[in-house]
């Protein structure tokens, strides 16, 4: 096996990952931020209100996105299964 199709495999692989969950964690931030902000501005300190809207939007993400996260998984599984003839040699 070489290491290059190895590094390319593991690179490709990462790379999906990062995608995948920047895609369902970044709405998360970007409503705790709000919510952080509103907390701040009108000093509200219930540890419930932030944490309730970021669950909510994290939920409807995995719910929305869903289909394309299974794709994207799915695309990278069957680049794997056709690239083990490269890697066996």
């Amino acid at each position: 096996m070489q290491p290059e199709v190895f590094v390319d495999i593991f690179r490709h692989a990462l790379s999906q990952v990062v995608i995948l969950v920047s895609a369902a964690i970044m709405p998360s931030l970007i409503v705790g931020l709000i919510v952080s902000i509103f907390q701040a501005a009108t000093s509200i300190n219930e540890q419930t209100l932030s944490f309730l809207p970021r669950l909510i939007v994290t939920l409807l993400v995995l719910m929305l996105f869903g289909h394309w996260f299974t794709r994207m998984l799915m695309d990278l599984f069957i680049n794997m299964v056709n690239m083990i003839p490269q890697v066996v040699n």
